[in-house]
């Protein structure tokens, strides 16, 4: 199993974590203790009633993993989530091969329908459509990224013979993991991407982000044999990467935090099926989080790292 460790790019209430020397120092730390990825969320202009319902800002993925990507050479660079529809598919695509390109194709690319209206309608972009938007942006994404003319419409953009380069160093494209707990995301997953992520909600959190309740590893099992299925009708035999959150390290845990509960969660996520998990750790300072990074490396990582998936998501044998 992998680790990827939540940089703080959303942390506003502790400035000094988000300037690019705090942010390449923490990516490095991170890599140095043995974490396989490190990611960003996204939010570029969220709604004030969401904010003050516990919701929060972030620095653009873009920005924030290019200066992680300066500051490393190994660990991966994971968007988690970022919401296509949002921006023109062509600018989106654009933007993940440039930091494929710069990164030496560390990138994962976490993507999302998005939930947040307030945002879509501050954006110009379609709340109703928004996942009509995000099949047809990676459909126009991918297609840029061959590298060769693309011909196609979509709403809101033609392209009539236009080409983009350089293409991602990763080929065919960066892994495309698809977020969202709907049967919608999981098919999606299985049909056009890479992996799938999913993440814990409970009925409150799952009305807010219009999803479906997730809570628990025998819950996630149950999916993916629905996603077994999706895989068989779809004819897909490569297995699905899965990424999921231990408990008590999601990004609104507070700061205590136990190593064995969570060796205990990643063992029961792996037997499940769970091939990654995505760890946000406490502390407001540089300080903090290096030592909360090494804590984890010392104590967590190298009991995690052997685990293996229990189950995948793939078509079974004819």
């Amino acid at each position: 199993m992998k680790v990827s460790y939540g940089l703080p790019a959303h942390r506003v209430d502790a400035p000094g974590l988000l300037s690019g020397s705090a942010l390449g120092t923490l990516a490095a730390g991170a890599e140095a203790a043995g974490f396989d990825a490190v990611y960003v969320t996204e939010h570029p202009f969220p709604a004030d009633d969401w904010l003050a319902g516990g919701g929060h800002h972030a620095l653009d993925p873009g920005v924030a993993l290019a200066v992680a990507a300066g500051a490393t050479t190994r660990v991966r660079l994971h968007t988690n989530l970022f919401v296509p529809a949002y921006r023109n598919p062509f600018l989106a695509a654009k933007a993940v091969s440039s930091l494929d390109v710069v990164s030496e194709g560390r990138v994962i690319l976490g993507v999302g329908a998005g939930y947040l209206e307030g945002e879509f309608a501050a954006l110009g972009a379609d709340f109703e459509h928004r996942n009509d938007r995000l099949d047809q942006a990676l459909a126009a994404m991918t297609a840029a990224w061959a590298g060769t003319s693309v011909s196609a419409e979509g709403p809101g953009w033609r392209a009539t013979g236009n080409t983009m380069l350089p293409r991602p160093v990763q080929r065919p494209h960066p892994p495309i993991w698809v977020g969202g707990n709907s049967r919608r995301a999981l098919r999606r997953a299985v049909e056009l991407g890479d992996g799938w992520s999913p993440f814990p909600a409970g009925a409150g959190g799952a009305s807010v982000t219009r999803t479906r309740a997730l809570t628990s590893a025998a819950q996630l099992r149950a999916r993916l044999d629905e996603g077994a299925e999706l895989a068989a009708a779809a004819g897909r035999t490569a297995p699905l990467d899965v990424c999921f959150v231990p408990r008590g390290l999601g990004m609104a845990a507070g700061g205590a935090w136990s190593a064995e509960q969570v060796v205990a969660s990643c063992a029961e996520l792996a037997e499940a099926g769970v091939t990654w998990v995505a760890v946000a750790l406490p502390g407001d300072t540089v300080e903090a989080q290096l030592d909360a990074i090494g804590a984890f490396g010392e104590a967590v990582l190298p009991a995690v790292h052997p685990l293996a998936p229990g189950f995948h998501v793939v078509a079974p044998p004819a």
